[in-house]
C-alpha cells in the first residue's frame, strides 16, 4: 500500500520579510519612489496589501445578474437612428441611450430636433417595455422627455413599469457653458413637473447627475465624485422644495459615470459613490436603498492614432465598472474621437460586453472586489478624499454656486495640468501616442468625421473637454500637413556612435519621441567612422540630427590636438553642424558637460522624464517657417 504523501507546507511569511526582498529586488533603490505610485488626488497605492478585515460585501447593483449593455443612438437622421437601434438591440444590446446634438456628451453628433414626430421616428419599432431607454438632450431635455412620454402614452404602456431615464441634467449645462445659476432653477421646475406623471413605485428617473462633463475636463476621481453627489443632493433639494417627499424624489435621481482604463481607480470609483450617496441618504433621515449607476467608458481616454487600442482601454474600461456595480454600461465605438462610428465600430462595441457577459459571466459575481486589501483601501481612501471636496462645495453654497463662480474650473483646471505634465514626461504613457507609435497605420473609416472644436471662450467658469492624447495629437497633424505638403514626412537623422549595445537604448528611445510627434527617425545599425556618420547624415536630408550613445562613449576623448579635451558627442556635434545639420540634439541627460556639448552645437537634451513634445515643436516651427 502506498504511503499518502503529505501535503507541502508554506512558510508563512511577513510584510517585513516582503518589504527586506522587495528591497534587495530594487538593489536598495527607495522603496516609495519604485513601488509606491500616485493617484490624482495623491493617494498612496502601495504594492502589497492584506487581506481587509471584517466583512465588506455589500449590494451594488439594485439586483443581481448582469449589467445592461447600452449602445448610444447619435445618428443626426431619426429614421437612421431607428434603423440602428434596432440593429443593436437584436445584436446584444439591452437599452439604449438616445443621443440630442444639444447634450454635452453629444460631441458633435445626435437628432437635432426632440419633437414627438422626431422622437417618434427615431424609435420607430422599438419595444420600450423590453429595454431600457436613456435621454441625452441638454438644453432640449424637457422637449425630448415630453415626447417620449406622449409616445409612451400612444402606445398604451403602463408608465411605471417602464425603465426610463429622462436625463435633465442642468449641471452639465451649467459646467460646459459656463452660463447662470437659473437654468438649474429652470431644469428643477420641470422635472418636478414631469414627476407628477409617474406613480411612487415608477422605475423611471428625470433627473440625472452626470460625472461625464467634470470628469472630460480633467477631474481627479475625487473632484468628479464629489461633484456628481453634489448635482444629486441639489436635485434632491430642489425636487423636495417643489414638493415631492424625499422618499419619492430619491427615486427620480439617476448617476452616470465614466470608466476609464486604470482599472483598480475606475472599480473603487463606482464602489464608492454607492457609499457616498447612501452618507448623504443617511444624513438625510433616510435609510440607504441601492440606486441606479450607470456607466459609460471614457472618452478623456481614447486616442485618434492608433485607435485599435482604444478596444483594449474600452474594455478594461467595461470589465472594471460593470465589477465595481454599474446597473448598465456604454462602451464608446473605438472610432469615437474619429467621428461617427460604422456599423463595424458599433458592432466591436457591442460585442465587447457580450464577451464580458455571456462568456466569461462576469455579471453573476456579487461584489467581487470585496475584502480585496486594495480595493478597500482605494475604495476608503476616494470616498474620504471625495467627503472632503463635498464638503467644500457645500461650504461655497453648493454646486451650482461654485460652477458659476469658476471655482470648480480653477480646481479642475490644477489638476488637469498637472496630469497633462505627466504625460508630457511619459510618466502616463499613452499606447500607440506617446510609446509605440505608428506612423505607418492605416486609416479608419467613419461615418461623418469629427469637426474641428471651435476656440474655447474666454470663459474661465467653462469646463472643457480635453483628451489626454490632444498635445501628441496636435504635433502629429502638424508634421502630417508637412508631410502632405511637401511629399516627405519631417525627418530626424539618429547618429549613432559606438556599437549597438552602446547606442541601441537611447535610439529606441529618441525615435520614440520623434515618432510620437509625427516625425520620421529611422533606425539605422550604427556607422564605423564619424566620416561616415556625417556622410549619411548629410545625405539622408534630415531636418536634424540626434546623438544617440551611452554616457561612456560620448565622453571617450577624440585625442585631436586640435581641440584638446573634446569628447566625441563634441567633435560629432561640430562636425554634423559643419556639415550643415544646423539642429543636432543628444539623447540623454548633459550632467557637467552641458556647456562643452552646447559649444559644439547641441541645442537640446532628451531623456527620460522630460518634457518629450517641447523639442519636437521647436522642430516643427522651424520647419514650417522654411517653407
Amino acid at each position: 500500500m502506498t504511503k499518502p504523501q503529505s501535503s507541502p507546507v508554506f512558510r508563512i511569511s511577513s510584510e517585513t520579510a516582503w518589504r527586506e526582498l522587495a528591497v534587495k529586488a530594487i538593489k536598495g533603490a527607495d522603496f516609495a519612489a519604485k513601488l509606491v505610485s500616485r493617484t490624482a488626488d495623491d493617494i498612496a497605492i502601495q504594492p502589497l496589501y492584506p487581506k481587509a478585515p471584517g466583512h465588506h460585501t455589500r449590494p451594488v447593483r439594485a439586483s443581481l445578474g448582469d449589467w445592461r449593455a447600452v449602445q448610444r443612438i447619435d445618428l443626426p437622421d431619426a429614421d437612421a437612428a431607428s434603423s440602428q437601434a434596432l440593429e443593436d438591440l437584436n445584436n446584444g444590446a439591452s437599452g439604449l441611450a438616445l443621443v440630442f446634438v444639444d447634450a454635452a456628451s453629444a460631441r458633435g453628433f445626435g437628432l437635432g430636433a426632440a419633437d414627438e414626430k422626431t422622437v417618434a421616428a427615431a424609435l420607430d419599432g422599438v419595444m420600450l417595455d423590453l429595454v431600457s431607454l436613456r435621454l441625452e438632450a441638454g438644453r432640449s431635455a424637457a422637449e425630448a422627455a415630453r415626447s417620449v412620454l406622449a409616445l409612451v402614452r400612444s402606445q398604451g404602456l403602463d408608465l411605471d413599469s417602464l425603465r426610463l431615464d429622462l436625463g435633465i441634467d442642468p449641471f452639465s449645462i451649467l459646467a460646459a457653458e459656463g452660463g447662470r445659476v437659473a437654468v438649474v432653477d429652470a431644469a428643477l421646475d420641470t422635472a418636478a413637473a414631469l414627476a407628477t406623471s409617474f406613480g411612487a413605485e415608477a422605475k423611471a428617473r428625470i433627473l440625472r447627475a452626470d460625472g461625464r462633463v467634470f470628469h472630460d475636463a480633467g477631474a481627479s476621481e475625487a473632484q468628479e465624485l464629489a461633484a456628481t453627489i453634489a448635482a444629486a443632493l441639489a436635485g434632491l433639494r430642489g425636487l423636495e422644495a417643489r414638493g415631492l417627499p424625499l422618499e419619492i424624489a430619491r427615486r427620480r435621481i439617476s448617476f452616470l459615470l465614466p470608466a476609464d482604463a486604470d482599472e483598480f481607480l475606475t472599480i473603487a470609483k463606482f464602489r464608492a459613490l454607492r457609499r457616498l450617496w447612501a452618507r448623504v441618504e443617511a444624513a438625510c433621515g433616510l435609510t440607504p436603498s441601492p440606486i441606479q449607476l450607470d456607466a459609460e467608458t471614457s472618452f478623456r481616454m481614447t486616442t485618434r492614432h492608433d485607435p485599435q487600442v482604444n478596444m483594449l482601454r474600452g474594455t478594461v474600461a467595461a470589465f472594471s465598472a460593470g465589477l465595481g456595480g454599474a446597473d448598465s454600461v456604454t462602451v464608446l465605438p473605438f472610432t469615437a474621437p474619429l467621428g461617427l462610428a460604422d456599423a463595424s465600430a458599433r458592432r466591436i462595441a457591442r460585442n465587447t460586453q457580450s464577451i464580458l457577459l455571456e462568456e466569461s459571466g462576469l455579471g453573476h459575481v456579487f461584489d467581487p472586489a470585496a475584502g480585496a486589501g486594495g480595493f478597500e483601501a482605494l475604495t476608503d481612501a476616494l470616498c474620504e478624499k471625495a467627503w472632503a471636496f463635498f464638503q467644500q462645495l457645500e461650504r461655497g453654497g453648493g454646486l451650482a454656486t461654485a460652477l458659476s463662480s469658476g471655482w470648480v474650473a480653477a480646481e479642475i483646471r490644477a489638476v488637469a495640468e498637472k496630469r497633462e505634465r505627466d504625460v508630457r514626461r511619459r510618466k502616463l504613457p499613452i499606447t500607440g501616442t506617446s510609446e509605440f507609435p505608428n506612423l505607418a497605420e492605416a486609416p479608419v473609416d467613419v461615418l461623418v468625421p469629427a469637426a474641428h472644436a471651435p476656440p474655447a471662450a474666454d470663459n474661465p467658469a467653462r469646463l472643457v473637454s480635453r483628451r489626454i492624447a490632444e498635445p501628441f495629437e496636435h504635433l502629429r497633424d502638424r508634421a502630417d500637413a508637412l508631410a502632405e505638403a511637401t511629399g516627405r514626412r519631417p525627418t530626424v537623422f539618429l547618429a549613432n556612435l559606438g556599437k549597438p549595445a552602446s547606442f541601441s537604448g537611447r535610439a529606441g528611445f529618441a525615435k520614440g519621441v520623434f515618432e510620437a510627434s509625427g516625425i520620421a527617425a529611422p533606425m539605422n545599425d550604427g556607422f564605423a567612422s564619424l566620416d561616415e556618420l556625417v556622410a549619411a547624415a548629410r545625405a539622408s536630408g534630415a531636418a536634424a540630427a540626434c546623438l544617440c550613445s551611452s554616457d561612456e562613449v560620448y565622453e571617450c576623448e577624440t585625442g585631436h590636438a586640435t581641440y584638446e579635451g573634446e569628447t566625441l558627442a563634441e567633435e560629432a556635434a561640430r562636425r554634423l553642424t559643419g556639415a550643415g545639420l544646423s539642429h543636432v540634439v543628444l539623447a540623454g541627460r548633459p550632467g557637467e558637460r552641458e556647456t562643452a556639448y552646447r559649444h559644439a552645437g547641441v541645442e537640446a537634451f532628451l531623456y527620460a522624464g522630460s518634457d518629450v513634445l517641447e523639442y519636437p515643436a521647436r522642430l516643427l516651427d522651424r520647419i514650417e517657417a522654411s517653407k
